[in-house]
């Protein structure tokens, strides 16, 4: 009980999971992604239109006034060109914040206070292009350079601002604080964003490929199991064919006969596990529909096997059984035979498919030769393996009581099944 609600937990887990994958991955992120150029240039082209047009409107009212502000250092042309180049400078430096954002910050920073101290804290507009160098700094990774710089250079300014005696605003000087602040808080929230942008698709590489690998396990393990089966007795049926094909040509031609529709079944099956690779939305609609193999199909294979010269005893006492169980009991079954009639030598196997109080059981054993010191190293034996272990139960493999190889298989029953 617990397990099964511990699975029903997980897979809604994975499914909410799995929708937001979807939904993420059919977003049109390219169509709205700010192009490379325009990120550089718009906070330029911000900065200059703010800084400017205020910098101008200072040199107008210093020279219409004939004195600089009050607490400033005075008027004239020389006070206004420099207020002016202060406002053309800086925005021009975050052009370079892309490779070099600390020092872009720590040079836009002192630009600031420069003119800060040359102009007058209650007048004129902030300083835009330090909000800009602040934030791109915080982004591109730079956080160290941009707290130290501002830090130093606010206080700097304000320390000398008091030696100088300038009169300034407190409450602009609170404000540009609070500013400040603010600009830290939203470029430290713009990095936070990106890094869980950036997690959350390390996440969704991880496991798209997760999911690649395991399906191309699963279509491995198919294909092993339907060609090692069927080519297992094509080989044998070909060799019949051939030892007999002088003396008892009707033989020789059943068991042609046999190929021609043991290959025949296995084209198919291959050619439906290709058109699931090939279709891009589902199941091919060139490739042959093949049902999957359950266990109404062991007496058909327990015969084909028999016919390859191993005599087969089935037991089936397993009423129901969901699909998935179904289908991994066949395969268990398909391929302990292939292995019985490829490598055990034996002229007997028993096939018991039955249930206990908490699973299914398999068990397949042969008289042959028995286990040898490589037993459970094969392709084959690890499909099985990992077809068990993937509906939660266990595969064993050792010596037999008829003499060769036993293998035992444990699925878990659930309450449906």
């Amino acid at each position: 009980m617990d397990r099964a609600g511990s699975y029903s937990s997980r897979g809604w887990r994975d499914a909410r999971f799995a929708a937001w994958h979807d939904e993420w991955a059919t977003r049109p992120h390219g169509q709205t992604r700010v192009p490379a150029r325009a990120r550089l240039w718009i906070p330029v082209v911000v900065s200059l239109l703010v800084q400017v047009p205020s910098a101008l409107f200072f040199i107008l009212r210093t020279h219409k006034g004939g004195n600089g502000p009050e607490g400033g250092f005075g008027g004239g042309p020389s006070l206004g060109l420099a207020v002016l180049a202060l406002a053309i400078v800086g925005p021009l430096l975050l052009l370079a914040a892309r490779r070099f954002p600390g020092p872009v910050v720590a040079a836009v920073t002192v630009l600031a206070c420069v003119d800060l101290i040359l102009s007058d804290a209650s007048f004129g507009l902030p300083y835009f292009a330090l909000a800009f160098a602040i934030g791109g700094a915080i982004v591109r990774g730079a956080r160290l350079w941009a707290w130290i710089s501002v830090g130093v250079g606010w206080v700097l300014t304000l320390t000398v601002g008091i030696l100088l005696g300038f009169e300034w605003n407190p409450g602009r000087i609170a404000a540009t604080t609070l500013g400040i602040l603010i600009v830290f808080g939203a470029g430290e929230a713009v990095r936070t964003r990106r890094e869980n942008v950036e997690r959350f698709r390390g996440i969704l590489a991880q496991r798209r490929q997760t999911e690649v690998q395991a399906e191309r396990v699963r279509i491995a393990r198919e294909l092993h199991d339907v060609l090692a089966h069927s080519l297992s007795q094509i080989n044998v049926q070909a060799g019949v064919g051939l030892h007999l094909m002088q003396s008892q040509p009707q033989k020789a031609a059943e068991a042609l006969a046999s190929i021609k529709e043991t290959s025949k079944t296995a084209l198919d099956e291959v050619r439906s596990v290709l058109g699931i690779l090939r279709a891009e939305g589902g199941q091919d609609p060139t490739a042959p529909l093949v049902p999957e193999p359950d266990l109404a199909r062991l007496a058909g294979l327990a015969a084909s096997v028999t016919a390859q010269g191993v005599q087969v005893t089935l037991t089936n006492e397993v009423d129901a059984a969901p699909q998935a169980v179904q289908l991994a009991m066949f395969r268990i079954v398909q391929e302990s035979l292939t292995n019985v009639v490829r490598h055990a030598h034996a002229s007997h196997a028993a096939v018991h498919l039955y249930t206990d109080a908490h699973s299914y059981v398999v068990t397949v054993g042969d008289d042959g030769v028995g286990p040898s010191g490589e037993v459970g190293t094969g392709r084959g034996l690890l499909g099985m393996r990992e077809r068990v272990e993937l509906l939660g139960g266990s595969l064993e493999l050792g010596a037999g009581p008829l003499g060769g190889v036993l293998i035992t298989a444990h699925i878990p029953r659930t309450e449906t099944g």
